[in-house]
Parts: C-alpha cells; sequence; structure tokens
C-alpha cells in the first residue's frame, strides 16, 4: 500500500490544502492518504481559538467525498505534542510504503525535527511549493542534496499551482470582518459562522 501523510494544524482547513492533497494522491499514486490534524504543534505556537474536535470537524467537511482520503483523529486522541515520528511508527507495516507531505518551511528544516534519522528511514519525504518565491530555490536544491547524501532518500516534488493563502491569513481576515469564501470549502465556511470562530 502507497500511503500518504498529511499533517498540520488545519486552523482552518483551506483550499490549498485540498489542492495539495489531490496532487499528492495522483502524483504519489498513493492507494490511501491520512489527514491528521496534529493534538499540539511541536515547532510553533497553536492558535487555540478552534478546539481539537472543531479543526477535525473542518477536515471531515472539506475532505468529504475525495476518495481515497481518511480524515483521522490519531495525533488528537494520542495528545500532547504531535511529533511525526510517533504517526510514521503507528503506521508503518512491512506492507506499507509512506510518503510524508511537507510544505517548504518544514523540508528546509525537516533534520532538525525530533528522531530525524528515523522519519528518513520511515518514510519518503514529498514536497509542495506554497509560496512562489524563486529565491528559495537553491536552498532547497541544496537541502535535498543534502538529505541524499545523509539520509539515502531524495525528496519528491508535488508540481500544483501555488495557491498563496495561510491559515493565519484566514483567520485574520475573519477577525476583521472579510469574506473568506475564495479560501475555504462553503461547508467549511459555514461551520465558522455556526461556531463563531476565529471571530
Amino acid at each position: 500500500m502507497r500511503i500518504g501523510i498529511y499533517g498540520g494544524t488545519f486552523s482552518p482547513v483551506h483550499n490549498g490544502h485540498i489542492e495539495a492533497a489531490k496532487a499528492f494522491m495522483k502524483q504519489m499514486w498513493l492507494d490511501l492518504l491520512y489527514v491528521i490534524p496534529c493534538a499540539e504543534p511541536p515547532h510553533k505556537r497553536m492558535d487555540d481559538s478552534a478546539t481539537a474536535q472543531q479543526r477535525l470537524d473542518m477536515c471531515d467537511l472539506a475532505f468529504l467525498g475525495i476518495d481515497g482520503v481518511v480524515v483521522s483523529d490519531m495525533e488528537i486522541r494520542r495528545g500532547g505534542k504531535s511529533y511525526t515520528v510517533e504517526t510514521l511508527r503507528e503506521l508503518s507495516s512491512p506492507e506499507n510504503r509512506l510518503f510524508l507531505l511537507c510544505g517548504t518551511d518544514m523540508l528546509l528544516t525537516l533534520d532538525t525535527w525530533y528522531c530525524a534519522d528515523e522519519i528518513f528511514e520511515l518514510c519518503y519525504p514529498v514536497y509542495v511549493r506554497r509560496e512562489k518565491d524563486c529565491l528559495l530555490d537553491g536552498r532547497i536544491v541544496s537541502k535535498i542534496a543534502e538529505y541524499n547524501d545523509k539520509y539515502g532518500k531524495v525528496a519528491r516534488r508535488i508540481v500544483t499551482e501555488p495557491i498563496e493563502i495561510s491559515s493565519s491569513e484566514i483567520r485574520k481576515k475573519i477577525q476583521e470582518g472579510e469574506d473568506v469564501s475564495n479560501f475555504i470549502p462553503i461547508s467549511v465556511a459555514e461551520y465558522i459562522e455556526r461556531a463563531g470562530l476565529y471571530r
């Protein structure tokens, strides 16, 4: 089984996440894609205006009807800081080949993560560009070569049109009363409105 892993805070999940997930599935020929909202991110401060359950609910709505996607609460159930290596261990088996989707920022720092050696041992890193900044090209090429030399794994790129919007920008727009219907699925927008999130 070719299994993809796509983790994040997803607060809120947006169209960029969805397009990246679809491209990941198609270009890596995945049999299954786990979308996994984290309990607590180890690398950044968590915006706490949406609960873990609400973030999970929004992912359920956003990915509803997309074949092969499983929204999982495994990291939320585990609680505490969500370390990628623990998720990889849980999903690892001789029958599974695991692919980990990263954004550019994650790709450039993957070797600093908790148990980085084991992460590279358990999965194949895959990255998607979420920005059009060509100044990062050299750093990305250099880092991929470094990972290949050190871990024997080549990070592969998912090619998709970058949607230059972040969850933090969407939260800010909602707080300021701006329309975000172009950036998130209608079902997620309605959920946010009903729950009064990010106000």
